[in-house]
């Protein structure tokens, strides 16, 4: 499980096996037992969300589009240029 970066306790990291075909760019969050995934496209849009508040959400989206750049080289990197 690839860790992009760790911020105020929220673990920005996408999974080894992302799907077969491969799903696209996107990015998991974690704080405590609450966990969000965004899609990664020109800006990171909300996929799924399991206990984040809307204001945590809103948080979250503003600190991957802060390092949209990050996470999208880090997918690439990882999966070969997919995102």
């Amino acid at each position: 499980m690839p860790r992009v970066f760790e911020l105020d306790g929220y673990k920005f990291f996408f999974f080894s096996n992302e799907g077969n075909p491969l799903e696209p760019c996107h990015i998991h969050v974690r704080k405590s037992e609450n966990l969000a995934k965004f899609w990664i496209l020109d800006s990171a849009i909300l996929a799924d969300n399991y206990g984040f508040s809307a204001t945590e959400l809103a948080k979250i989206k503003n600190i991957a589009n802060d390092n949209i750049t990050l996470i999208k080289e880090t997918w690439n990197e990882f999966f070969n240029g997919k995102c």
